[in-house]
């Protein structure tokens, strides 16, 4: 882990000596990265590549640039003013507060099933007739609860480089291995849309899908826990949140090689969702033999475990942030929760902290056995499509105003990008609800 800071300064506090961004350091973009993408990024990637070939390389080139606007702007948010996010939220009005909350729960209560399925999907392919499903996700589920719960943000750091250094050797090998055509490739870096039906929205969703939802603003609070607390730490934070947008980018871009060289050129489809990457997994047993087939789905799970143990970690933060805040307020306390006490680690054993890690485990294990609720899972999707605006939007509200020390105020650039961010997925918010059946929802 690298060095830390003694304390957290506030907007208008002392400045403090700029560290030289350096290799050494990087980590939480590595756990940012590993746990923005996730096996629905890889396989619906996967699908584009083979609905498409090399046409929409540009978009996912796109969507990785638009995410490093958003989590250099968490970031800065958290170091520029000792502040967290949550509690730049709450500045701006109680509505912010109301939506966290539901969003949290009734979010966290789907996600958690979905996650623990798809961890256990590619389990379930390694060893087959062991148990079934739900077993190999409730198994999965209770590993992470019991590793998020025992250690630190320095060892879950460690063991997300590991398992991220798996997803990237994977994905890299299969991109060589399907001897993609790089004229082509390089092709697919113009801006071209499909000649179908839909595929302005098609494309954008690429865009808006490529690697990170509620993980975008975890990361202020994994920078923070990494000790880096205030501005003197901005050089370095942007060169970490920029190796993890590039490491997203090499995992997409393999895939949709993969997608394009092995799929289009034979023209196989695939089925949507992580069962997709299983049949992926059998077309590759087919074409290069046993062995790569199993890598894959090595690489499967390690992409889909990192984004369990991810979520577990980060979001449980960020709860534990927004009852610590309510608390204060309840008893009149002074102050907020700043990054400095972040970074302490006291919150990783905090009540809050472990209650939520239990809500993300236990109570989805009912959808798993029941399948999900209509209604439950048509606000979920409402609720999840309306972050991402909710986020891009309120990032542009806190650093123009003087919230943030007029230095680390937005510049033409980041308003730029961030505005193109919140209208993107606007529209995409837009489309999921048009898109929802409310039949019978009322």
């Amino acid at each position: 882990m690298a060095e830390t800071t003694g304390s957290g300064t506030a907007a208008g506090g002392p400045a403090h000596r700029p560290r030289k961004s350096s290799w050494r350091y990087i980590g939480p973009g590595v756990v940012v990265a590993a746990t923005g993408v996730g096996a629905g990024d890889l396989v619906a990637t996967l699908i584009a590549g083979s609905n498409f070939g090399y046409t929409l390389l540009w978009a996912a080139v796109i969507g990785c640039v638009v995410k490093i606007s958003l989590a250099e702007a968490a970031g800065r948010w958290h170091l520029a003013t000792g502040r967290t996010l949550f509690d730049g939220w709450a500045s701006i009005g109680r509505w912010t507060t109301w939506f966290f909350v539901v969003y949290v729960v009734i979010w966290g209560y789907v996600y958690g099933a979905a996650a623990m399925s798809s961890s256990g999907l590619p389990l379930q392919a390694l060893f087959p007739g062991v148990m079934a499903l739900k077993w190999w996700g409730i198994l999965t589920g209770v590993v992470g609860l019991a590793f998020v719960w025992f250690n630190k943000y320095a060892v879950f750091e460690k063991v997300m480089t590991v398992l991220v250094g798996v997803m990237f050797l994977v994905t890299v090998y299969l991109a060589v291995r399907v001897t993609p055509h790089l004229g082509d490739a390089l092709a697919g870096l113009v801006p071209v849309l499909p000649d179908e039906k839909d595929s302005i929205l098609n494309t954008l969703g690429l865009i808006g899908g490529v690697g990170g939802t509620i993980t975008l603003a975890a990361y202020g609070y994994w920078v923070n826990a990494k000790g880096w607390t205030d501005a003197g730490w901005m050089k370095v934070m942007r060169l970490d949140n920029r190796v993890a947008y590039l490491t997203t980018g090499i995992f997409v871009v393999a895939m949709l090689f993969v997608g394009a060289e092995l799929l289009h050129s034979a023209n196989v489809a695939i089925a949507s969702g992580d069962k997709g990457l299983v049949q992926l997994s059998d077309i590759l047993e087919q074409e290069y033999g046993q062995a790569t087939a199993k890598m894959f789905l090595v690489g499967f799970f390690a992409t889909s475990f990192t984004s369990l143990i991810g979520v577990w970690h980060g979001v449980s933060l960020m709860f534990a942030d927004f009852v610590e805040r309510y608390r204060r307020q309840r008893v009149g306390a002074a102050g907020t929760r700043s990054a400095a006490e972040v970074a302490a680690g006291t919150h990783e054993k905090s009540v809050p902290f472990r209650a939520y890690l239990l809500w993300l485990t236990f109570p989805p294990m009912i959808l798993l056995f029941q399948g999900q609720p209509f209604r439950l899972v048509i606000i979920y999707g409402v609720l999840g499509a309306a972050f991402m605006p909710f986020l891009a939007l309120t990032l542009i509200w806190l650093l123009n105003s003087d919230r943030t020390p007029r230095e680390w105020r937005n510049g033409h650039l980041s308003n730029g990008m961030l505005a193109v961010a919140g209208l993107l997925f606007l529209v995409l918010c837009v489309k999921q609800i048009t898109d929802q059946d409310w039949s019978g929802f009322f």
